[in-house]
């Protein structure tokens, strides 16, 4: 792929993203809570989260394996922080999991799609047609102030991910089926503290990496979870009430 044809891929990634942020205003994706018949075949959650998010880890291999860039720091740590996160989401995520959900086929099939394209966007701004010099000077990157404000927001992001993941796991005993309202943590300030974290996780993988293959990353997350923490707000408004929902956002404490 050439340099234009690159950018005229971010574009249309772009334009597309504003779509979907637009349409899951309207459409509930049909996983999780919002899971119905209507969405078809469905198949075990903890195989669908493998399948879904493992083919991004393999494309960024892949990439940065062909790429010639081998060891080059600070590449090579960028590509290292993507992987680990993957890493997690792709083979620990998915067995730290409870209960027995299922997870359609057509959602399935849609991560698989995204996180093929979201590796090649990934792969080609890191290796392929980041700017002359840009990642130049070795270790020395990071001590400019973005790359210390990014890895600060990466690491930040990830141990809410992290953290509030841990807590949505352990709302219910074994056997139990009902939904409950998270709490602790980001959850007091929010009620997806979960893709909060997210969001400040690959927004500072943007300022770290200065990519702008990494910014529409970050507005593919916006676009993607904030329009399903709109919905899951509203649900547990439904269902444990305003009072017990109280003055929490949707994902960004104390804005939205």
């Amino acid at each position: 792929m050439e340099l234009e044809k690159f950018h005229w891929f971010l574009i249309v990634m772009s334009v597309v993203a504003l779509f979907v942020f637009v349409a899951l205003y309207f459409v509930k994706a049909g996983y999780g809570m919002f899971r119905t018949s209507s969405w078809g075949l469905s198949i075990n959650n903890r195989l669908a989260w493998m399948l879904m998010e493992a083919p991004v880890f393999v494309v960024m291999f892949w990439l940065w394996g062909h790429s010639g860039v081998g060891l080059s720091i600070p590449v090579y740590v960028f590509f290292l922080l993507f992987q680990l996160h993957y890493f997690q989401r792709s083979f620990v995520f998915p067995f730290l999991m409870k209960g027995k959900s299922r997870m359609p086929l057509a959602i399935v099939a849609m991560g698989v799609v995204f996180n093929v394209l979201n590796g090649l966007m990934q792969g080609g701004g890191l290796f392929y047609f980041a700017p002359d010099g840009l990642y130049e000077g070795g270790w020395s990157y990071f001590e400019q102030p973005h790359a210390v404000a990014g890895l600060l927001l990466f690491a930040a992001g990830m141990g809410i991910n992290l953290h509030s993941d841990h807590v949505i796991r352990h709302l219910r005993r074994p056997g139990d089926t009902k939904h409950y309202l998270p709490v602790g943590g980001l959850y007091r300030y929010v009620t997806s503290a979960n893709y909060f974290g997210e969001l400040v996780e690959w927004a500072g993988f943007a300022v770290l990496t200065a990519s702008p293959a990494a910014w529409v990353f970050v507005w593919w997350t916006f676009a993607n979870l904030v329009p399903r923490a709109d919905a899951i707000h509203k649900r547990y408004r439904e269902e444990f009430g305003d009072e017990a929902v109280g003055k929490r956002k949707r994902v960004i404490p104390f804005i939205y």
